[in-house]
């Protein structure tokens, strides 16, 4: 007689424990995405996290200086990866870079450092050449460095130039930097330095004043603030010994100096927490650089205090 009882309570208790078990399950949140978009969505994500970043320097001895050294081994150190490209001739203004292009002159030296460190130099090479070379993510320009401080100078050439690289570019999605660059040594002989009445504070002012004025045109997406990192560095207990004669930057400190503040702005990440530094660079000199690369992207026109 108890048999079909139990029987039926067994059945209940069966019923009951699936629908619970269905409905528990109901109400965890569930990815509304169909899989194979999940899966499109990771590769996509990672595509993206590996892109390799190619920048363009229409420049001088002053790129040189701020970009072909140390700049792509801090990238590397935190998995990034860069193309870097110089177009160098020395001293070059911007009213050169304008003539040049305007006349396709084969007349710049390029080197060119490949994303695995690799380096490449062509002795001879046009502007419209080398913007062709590879789809540029970033092209920087920047001034003389005599002349970074004299606003007439940006407006007599830069406006020009910016349209003609638009121009070769042919709609190509690259963004555009303005590098600022530095004060002379304050015992520096360079012919240039009398512009300033031979005063490296009056030097940094004016081009701090002077990029400040040409970014605000609104024409660049990017400023890598170099000439107030090595301002910055000079607070530093070494002092006004960031140049190997006068201009030229120091070929260990004073060059990862503004490799730093070229890393930061690129990659928007804060230096200080990159490990990397040269062989022939001391620990505490890295701090420096680094600090002082960092306040600079935070307060590009003004000079602030490294300890």
């Amino acid at each position: 007689m108890l048999k079909p009882y139990i029987r039926g309570i067994w059945t209940l208790l069966l019923t009951t424990s699936c629908y619970y078990s269905a409905t528990a399950q109901s109400l965890v949140p569930q990815d509304p995405t169909p899989a194979a978009t999940r899966e499109q969505a990771t590769v996509g994500t990672k595509k993206k996290a590996e892109k390799t970043i190619h920048l363009l320097a229409i420049g001088n001895s002053f790129s040189q200086d701020a970009i072909e050294n140390y700049l792509h081994e801090l990238a590397k150190n935190t998995g990034k990866k860069i193309v870097i490209a110089n177009l160098y001739i020395p001293g070059a203004p911007l009213s050169l870079h304008l003539k040049n292009i305007q006349t396709d002159s084969a007349v710049y030296k390029y080197t060119k450092i490949l994303e695995n460190g690799k380096q490449e130099i062509t002795p001879k090479i046009s502007l419209s050449v080398a913007l062709k070379d590879e789809q540029w993510d970033y092209i920087s320009f920047q001034q003389a460095s005599s002349l970074s401080g004299i606003y007439g100078t940006y407006e007599e050439s830069l406006p020009a130039l910016y349209d003609s690289v638009a121009s070769k570019l042919g709609g190509t999605a690259s963004q555009f930097i303005l590098h600022q660059t530095w004060a002379y040594q304050q015992n520096s002989t360079h012919a240039g330095f009398s512009k300033y009445d031979r005063q490296q504070a009056k030097m940094y002012a004016a081009i701090s004043e002077t990029s400040q004025k040409v970014y605000a045109w609104n024409k660049f997406q990017k400023f890598v603030p170099a000439g107030t990192a090595i301002q910055n560095a000079r607070t530093s207990y070494i002092g006004d010994a960031y140049t190997r004669d006068g201009y030229h930057l120091n070929l260990d400190y004073g060059r990862f100096t503004a490799a730093c503040a070229w890393y930061e702005v690129l990659f928007q990440e804060n230096v200080l927490e990159n490990s990397y530094f040269p062989k022939n660079v001391s620990f505490r000199e890295a701090e420096i650089a680094k600090e002082a690369a960092h306040k600079a992207v935070l307060q590009p026109y003004t000079v602030s205090k490294v300890h």
